[in-house]
């Protein structure tokens, strides 16, 4: 899977630029607040239809403009799709080959995108609500049964909140509806603890692997934290433990007026050789923590979806010293990966991974290529 064009049209501080890609090694140069991880971020929308950076999203349409646009062409294999995404102040559009996408569900996975940013130590500092969504977004680019029944779920568990605060506050109200609707939830959730259950073990067959080679360091591995006790993955025997602790908390549930158990609250960590990197690592252990992680997606992409995913890498080069860099540059030009990675300069970077790369400076939201 290769992105080989990307349009932008009043992103951000990016007024309309277009880009041609090389299908492997793309960089964009560029001091601070250039436009640089704008468009990386054009790039996450157009694949996954929301920005991976938190709390800025209000600005994405220039100053004074009432739209803002991202077009790309994807190649996969011998099929070429043609995405758009448009964004108004009432919210986002989408188009494949100019046919208006109405289901999200039915847009992504058509340009798979895997991201590195520095903000990404939050997943391993961070809440468990960063760790779920790392999860969500990844599980709904390869597979849609995932995505739609993470959707239904959502719905439900609305839903289930809801009947929660009226059984609360009318004493009449049928608690009959609340064990209909908590049924119905419970079977989402059996599909949702599996899929995430078999991602972090394909994760765990990888992940190790990447650390060492990056960090010289084995014994990396991810463990997940279902939000119930499961012994197995049995779905017979979720269904059974789900239930079990829903109606025995029952009345807990009614007094806080929400659903306390649930794949909604879920969690993993970092473990290396046995300790815990959140209390126990580095940041410098942290941030390669996640790189093996993101790096351990790629042959599940592979795998599953029969393609490469597209590397994204924000700010790579001042997270890693000289030598860790030219260890992941040597992993992305020897594999078919297209990435396309931001950096504030070249220096430290060995020559012999510049020569087939496309380079890019990026000043005041315009792009040139060097």
């Amino acid at each position: 899977m290769k992105l080989t064009k990307i349009n932008l049209l009043n992103f951000r501080n990016c007024s309309n630029i277009n880009i041609n890609l090389g299908d492997k090694m793309n960089i964009f140069i560029g001091n601070n607040a250039q436009g640089k991880t704008n468009i990386l971020e054009a790039i996450t929308i157009l694949a996954l239809t929301k920005s991976h950076r938190v709390g800025v999203n209000p600005n994405i349409i220039m100053f004074n403009k009432k739209k803002a646009q991202i077009k790309g062409v994807v190649k996969n294999k011998k099929i070429i799709s043609k995405l758009e995404v448009n964004i108004t102040e009432d919210g986002k559009s989408l188009k494949i080959n100019q046919t208006d996408i109405k289901k999200v569900a039915d847009y992504i996975s058509n340009l798979n995108v895997i991201v590195f940013t520095p903000d990404d130590l939050e997943i391993v500092k961070g809440s468990p609500n960063i760790r779920r969504n790392l999860l969500n977004i990844q599980l709904s680019q390869i597979s849609k049964t995932y995505l739609n029944t993470y959707n239904e779920y959502n719905k439900l568990l609305k839903t289930r909140n809801e009947y929660l605060k009226i059984l609360f506050s009318n004493s009449i109200a049928d608690k009959a509806y609340l064990d209909i609707i908590t049924d119905k939830l419970v079977e989402k959730a059996v599909i949702i603890y599996q899929k995430r259950r078999e991602y972090i073990d394909l994760i765990n067959m990888n992940i190790d692997k990447y650390y060492k080679d990056i960090a010289e360091v084995s014994g990396l591995k991810v463990i997940y934290i279902p939000n119930i006790e499961i012994d197995n993955y049995e779905s017979e025997d979720i269904r059974k433990r789900l239930k079990h602790k829903l109606y025995k908390n029952y009345n807990k549930e009614l007094n806080y007026g929400m659903t306390m158990y649930g794949p909604h609250r879920d969690d993993f960590y970092f473990e290396l050789n046995g300790n815990d990197l959140k209390f126990f690592g580095s940041q410098g252990q942290q941030k390669l923590a996640i790189l093996a992680y993101k790096l351990a997606e790629i042959p599940i992409f592979m795998d599953i979806c029969d393609t490469e995913p597209l590397l994204l890498l924000d700010d790579i080069f001042s997270e890693l010293d000289i030598k860790k860099r030219n260890k992941l540059l040597k992993f992305v030009s020897e594999g078919n990966i297209q990435a396309i990675i931001t950096t504030t300069d070249l220096k430290n970077i060995s020559k012999k991974y510049l020569n087939d790369a496309y380079i890019y400076e990026v000043k005041n939201g315009n792009v040139e290529r060097k």
